[in-house]
């Protein structure tokens, strides 16, 4: 499939203007050891740093900022749709998208985005500010909304609850941060349970947030327009993965001076939860884990073969033309990094951007394989909330880079929310003559005042 992205803007990192940040390899004795758990350093700490799962704690940065306008689909935003997008087929040839403005009719209106995934509830709210956009509240919560998919089909009276909990918050701020206009997204868990629409009306009756299930392949378009700034510099096809809760997306592109366009991309219904609920318990001895682990690695190898094979011309094309570039966006290669760098909780702004060793978050996550789960809930940046999910994690990461072998990974931060925010941001621009219209606080007062 072939589609024209937006131009990407250099990111800039907090405290390291101007320059990629390479991540050191690991000790030997590494935190992730079972002897060592949760005895991790921070090499560099900056000061605010916040961990990953922060709840409201807001964040400003600079972002990259509007993109080129995606196409339409009415159904993905409250009150006004922007146009949404697309992944065009492998044989349809590349089309030139004109350049829009930076500056936004309404530079000091908010933009909102909601990610609705399979284990994380995410909020990022954000003002246009030049070419790039500055986040001025977010909030992220664990709420495993596909707990039990894998076994019963639905989502669970319990996790419905723990969702709806997490979406009140973001009403909430969505209200008090007077948004102008909100794109809110559910992926994998809605899509796959039966129940899914029922609760995605049960969400806009008693919260107001209108919530799009979102196709697999608009959810990889995303996560590319999101995070795609941070790839290495290069020649030829790269690739950029996610990886969620129930699915894992790759999507392969090529660089095209600074808009990349989409090649290929593949979606397995294999995430964190869903692969750690299908293997079942994870046993008491080191032999069951190891072996739990490897069936693991083989489920999702054998999910991405046909994949691999699709792309195996690209990739022996990219390795003739330099190193192989490979970036993650996801908790597991965050958390991985964090771990890499020896991080005593997760600090956002240390792992956003950062170049990873390859072959370093292989022996991390061969390392957390074998641990229990009461030994990787003592490891830093892991806790309680992901130490059962962590190795399946692992196992999808590993798979990946069995198949795009490059001897760096590039770790992100940012990606469905970030892709919303950029194309909201760019649609509603002075070029496309958009006026001021209602966005989404109505829906959002009326529902939280019936509450």
């Amino acid at each position: 499939m072939a589609e024209q992205d937006p131009p990407a803007a250099k990111v800039e990192v907090s405290g390291r203007p101007g320059r990629r940040r390479k991540g050191r390899r690991g000790k030997a004795g590494s935190p992730v050891g079972p002897k060592t758990a949760g005895t991790a350093k921070a090499k560099a700490r900056p000061k605010g740093a916040r961990g990953a799962e922060a709840g409201e704690a807001p964040r400003a940065e600079q972002q990259p900022g509007a993109p080129a306008t995606p196409k339409a689909d009415q159904r993905s935003v409250e009150k006004i749709a922007p146009p949404a997008g697309k992944i065009a087929p492998a044989s349809t040839p590349p089309t030139a998208t004109p350049a829009v403005p930076s500056a936004p009719s309404h530079p000091r209106q908010a933009y909102a985005a909601i990610d609705l995934g399979t284990n994380n509830c995410r909020l990022l709210i954000a003002r246009p500010s030049g070419e790039n956009f500055t986040v001025i509240d977010a909030f992220s919560r664990v709420v495993r909304l596909g707990e039990g998919i894998a076994q019963s089909g639905r989502l669970s009276d319990a996790a419905m609850e723990r969702t709806l909990s997490a979406l009140r918050v973001c009403a909430d701020k969505l209200m008090r941060r007077n948004v102008y206009l909100a794109r809110s997204v559910a992926t994998e868990a809605c899509r796959r349970a039966v129940n899914g629409p029922e609760f995605i009306e049960r969400v806009r009756h008693e919260t107001g947030i209108q919530l799009d299930i979102i196709s697999a392949r608009e959810e990889a378009r995303l996560a590319v327009l999101g995070c795609h700034v941070l790839l290495e510099d290069g020649f030829g096809p790269a690739m950029i993965f996610d990886i969620g809760g129930g699915s894992t997306e790759l999507v392969l592109i090529e660089s095209t001076g600074t808009v990349p366009r989409i090649l290929d991309w593949q979606s397995v219904p294999w995430g964190v939860v869903s692969l750690t609920e299908s293997c079942g318990p994870e046993g008491t001895t080191y032999e069951e884990r190891v072996e739990r682990y490897r069936h693991m690695h083989s489920l999702v190898a054998e999910s991405f073969a046909a994949f691999s094979k699709r792309v195996g011309a690209a990739r022996e094309s990219a390795s003739q033309d330099g190193p192989l570039r490979l970036l993650g966006t996801s908790g597991t290669v965050t958390t991985l990094a964090s771990l890499h760098l020896e991080l005593p909780q997760y600090d956002r702004r240390m792992v956003d951007g950062l170049i990873v060793p390859a072959e370093s978050m292989r022996d991390i996550s061969t390392r957390l394989s074998s641990m229990s789960l009461d030994e990787r809930r003592e490891v830093a940046c892991i806790g309680r909330e992901r130490a059962d999910l962590v190795v399946a994690g692992c196992a999808i990461l590993e798979a990946i880079l069995d198949l795009w072998p490059a001897g760096r990974l590039g770790v992100a931060d940012r990606g469905i929310r970030e892709g919303i925010l950029r194309s909201l941001i760019a649609s509603h621009s002075p070029a496309h003559g958009h006026s001021r219209a209602p966005g989404v606080r109505d829906a959002v007062r009326n529902a939280v005042g019936a509450r």
